[in-house]
Formats: C-alpha cells, sequence, structure tokens
C-alpha cells in the first residue's frame, strides 16, 4: 500500500529558552490525509514544537521540511479580544485574508457558523468562537491544519460534534492535520497517529498502541477512554491571530525511555 505524500517533517528538533530545554531530540511527520495529535502533560513542548513547524521559532538543532507549495491554515489556542473592540465575525476573518462574501459564507457554512457572520466576537459562546477560529484556518484551503487545543472552552456535546467536524474536514480535503490536545478521552478515538511528548518523545504510533505504551502509562495511567465515536485511519493571540505571549514547554519525539 502507497503511503500518502509527506506534507511536513520535523527531524532532531532541540530548544533550549533562558537555558531550560524545552525541546530534546524531538522528530514528527505529517501526511496528507492524516491526523496526528500531540499530547504531554503541561509544559511538555507541544506548544513549542507547533512554533517550530510554524517558522515562528528557529530550533538550536534539527531541522523542519515542508513540501513546496504546502499551505498551512492555523488554529490558535486562544483568542484575545479587547471587550471594547467592535469587531464582527466577517471582520475577523477578513483580517486573516481577504475574501469575498461567498469564500466567507462557504467556510462558516463549512463549519456550521454561517448564522455567525454579521455578529460581535465578544457576543459569541465558545463552541461558536471555536467554529469561528476554524473557519479562519480554512479560508487559504490549506493542505496542512494545524490545531492547537481545538475543543478548549466546549462542553462534551460540543466537542464530541467539534472532533466530527475535523474529521468530516480532513475527509473532504484531503488535508494533513496537526492537533494539540490536553484531552485523552476523546482524542485518542478522533487520530490516526499519537506523538506523547515530555521534551523528548515518549512514544508514538497508533492510538491503541500508545495506551499500552510504559511510557503513556507513566504519565497518565491506565485511562479508559469514554468516547462514542472512532475512525481509524501556550502562548494567546490577538484579534490578527498574532502571538502575544508564550510560556515554556518541554517536548520530544519517537519513542525513548523514561530515566
Amino acid at each position: 500500500m502507497t503511503e500518502p505524500p509527506l506534507l511536513i517533517a520535523a527531524s532532531g528538533i532541540s530548544v533550549s529558552l533562558q537555558g531550560r530545554r524545552i525541546l530534546d531530540g524531538v522528530d514528527l511527520k505529517v501526511h496528507r490525509g492524516e491526523i496526528v495529535t500531540l499530547i504531554g502533560p503541561n509544559g511538555a513542548g507541544k506548544s513549542t514544537l507547533v512554533r517550530v513547524v510554524l517558522g515562528l521559532l528557529t530550533p538550536d538543532q534539527g531541522q523542519v521540511a515542508l513540501t513546496a507549495n504546502t499551505r498551512i491554515g492555523y488554529m490558535p489556542q486562544r483568542l484575545t479580544i479587547d471587550p471594547v473592540l467592535p469587531l464582527t465575525v466577517r471582520r475577523f476573518l477578513t483580517l486573516a485574508q481577504r475574501s469575498d462574501e461567498t469564500r466567507l459564507v462557504e467556510v462558516l457554512t463549512e463549519v456550521g457558523a454561517q448564522h455567525l457572520l454579521d455578529s460581535p466576537l465578544q457576543s459569541l459562546s465558545g463552541g461558536e468562537t471555536q467554529r469561528v477560529l476554524l473557519a479562519r484556518a480554512m479560508l487559504r484551503d490549506p493542505d496542512l491544519l494545524i490545531l492547537d487545543e481545538p475543543v478548549q472552552g466546549v462542553d462534551i456535546t460540543g466537542q464530541e460534534e467539534l472532533y466530527r467536524l475535523i474529521g468530516h474536514i480532513r475527509k473532504r480535503h484531503g488535508c494533513g492535520i496537526l492537533m494539540i490536545s490536553h484531552d485523552l478521552h476523546m482524542v485518542m478515538s478522533a487520530t490516526d497517529q499519537v506523538v506523547c511528548l515530555n521534551r523528548h518523545v515518549c512514544c508514538s504510533g497508533h492510538p491503541d498502541t500508545v495506551r499500552a505504551d510504559p511510557s503513556y502509562i507513566a504519565l497518565f495511567g491506565n485511562t479508559p477512554v469514554l468516547i462514542p465515536y472512532s475512525h481509524h485511519h501556550d502562548h494567546d493571540h490577538d484579534a490578527h491571530g498574532n502571538i502575544i505571549a508564550s510560556s515554556g514547554e518541554q517536548p520530544s519525539d519517537k519513542r525513548c525511555e523514561h530515566g
């Protein structure tokens, strides 16, 4: 069976911030049509790795290879908006990329948020905000979607719906998806490959393989997956999507032993 085309490959990524090792020899690959999820404890280096992949942070060692002409859509973890700033969903989306009415309605419809086009951003619920952020990431018709905690601030029912939506987007567009998540219950059944980070890659592979790995169990325990569906296949941002703050972390890639 032919392996899908490779979209991005990070190899040997090491990062130190303020004398502290955040990432240590991390490898990561994402193929077209594949959902890869980064998991790990707080401070494991997940967001730092994503910043390296996005080209926002230069690693001390290692390199990132991006397939030519790969378009990336990025959904940040949080959005910080001045409560008195008069910003509608329409205006927010066009700040990221100039798009006509047809395109704006198209992406919002795909994420189930077309009725929010002229709503103030400050009036949106947690789930509505995440859908708008996902629509913004889809504006470029990306080959690779990078989603940082896409279900943050959303209730359980909304989380299930968002994970189904992400799976639908992958299926419809054939894009690769790199996702950060702290939610072990749902994400393990909503992804193809899992990479467990704790400065280095503790373990990686199919969710069933990772769940049984001693390194995963040492970090998270033998946690049952409470999920009604499955398939097999730390910084803030302003209203423009710019990073306005970041915090140190610690990850890693590939398999290795804990000392």
